[in-house]
């Protein structure tokens, strides 16, 4: 625990230092650093295999330009966290652009208006946060599932941090799919990242790999029967973004009607490929996406199937 605080404050001393830079400064400042110091971490290895297996076309030069890509965007991802009041400047009614510009703003209209459950997806994109502040512009009520990273207190900074601008956010941890529930069940509206290895999860294909999927968002689509929606944050040149929310899909069904749990999970991971191989550099190769859990063996030494975990829905 002592060595979690002594991190936390590091962090947040260099972070406090990157505020006293003009935002422009402090982003590019952080993204040659990540460039720098991501080869030098062990992940860097994870992610240069990750590039190969999925891109077996690419040359190794183009391998390490998109893993340097990839580094210099979590940096700024990382110090975009104290300049998103100064980062959001999106004004439907502007007529001059500004660093955010949103494609689909029909759609985050509709989506607000309509009185039924709604859930948004994403993945670790660009700067991903940016979306529920986009939301909560067109007057959506967003109760975005989040992730805390492993250090508490590092943990705490950060939810201070999102609250502030991103109105209510839910921890992934026991229980939390019972609170997505009451509120798809109240007609509300939830955000939800879907590109992370899921213990356990429905095994999908993803770059033509097997992995495993978390069943949440398909079992909430089928007992709710709402409407899913795909959203993402592209970055653009000169610390500018591109929020964009696309038509809702179509999911897959049982012949009774009923959602189909492994090829909705399977048509979500499609999205999210899509993405990710139109702009490689702005996704998270380090994640170890494609380990597959280990199946439980029975009584006489048999495996058994991995179980899916249970869920609210």
């Amino acid at each position: 625990m002592a060595n979690y605080w002594l991190v936390a404050q590091l962090a947040k001393a260099l972070l406090s230092i990157l505020r006293l830079l003009p935002t422009d400064k402090a982003l590019n400042f952080a993204d040659r650093a990540g460039r720098r110091v991501g080869p030098l971490v062990g992940r860097h290895q994870v992610a240069l295999d990750n590039l190969r297996q999925a891109f077996p076309e690419k040359s190794e030069d183009e391998i390490r330009a998109i893993a340097l890509d990839m580094w210099g965007n979590m940096a700024r991802l990382a110090a975009e966290y104290i300049f998103l009041d100064q980062l959001f400047d999106y004004d439907p009614k502007a007529t001059e652009p500004g660093r955010v510009e949103v494609q689909g703003e029909r759609i985050f209209e509709h989506i607000a208006a309509e009185q039924k459950p709604h859930i948004l997806f994403t993945g670790h994109f660009g700067n991903f946060e940016l979306l529920p502040i986009a939301g909560a512009t067109f007057g959506m009520k967003v109760t975005a599932l989040f992730r805390p990273p492993n250090n508490p207190y590092i943990a705490d900074y950060i939810l201070s941090t999102r609250r502030s601008t991103m109105g209510d956010l839910l921890a992934s941890k026991t229980g939390a799919s019972f609170t997505l529930a009451r509120i798809l069940e109240n007609n509300g509206t939830i955000g939800v990242l879907v590109d992370q290895k899921f213990t356990r999860g429905l095994r999908t294909m993803f770059f033509g790999r097997e992995c495993e999927t978390s069943p949440l968002l398909s079992k909430l689509a089928r007992q709710y029967d709402c409407d899913v929606y795909p959203a993402r944050c592209i970055r653009l040149p000169n610390n500018r973004f591109r929020l964009v929310i696309e038509n809702k899909l179509e999911l897959p069904r049982e012949d009774d009607g009923s959602v189909d749990l492994t090829a909705t999970a399977q048509l979500v991971n499609d999205v999210v490929e899509r993405w990710v191989r139109e702009d490689p550099g702005q996704w998270m190769w380090f994640h170890k996406r494609w380990v597959l859990s280990k199946k439980k063996r029975g009584r006489g030494g048999k495996q058994a199937p991995a179980q899916t975990p249970n869920t609210s829905a």
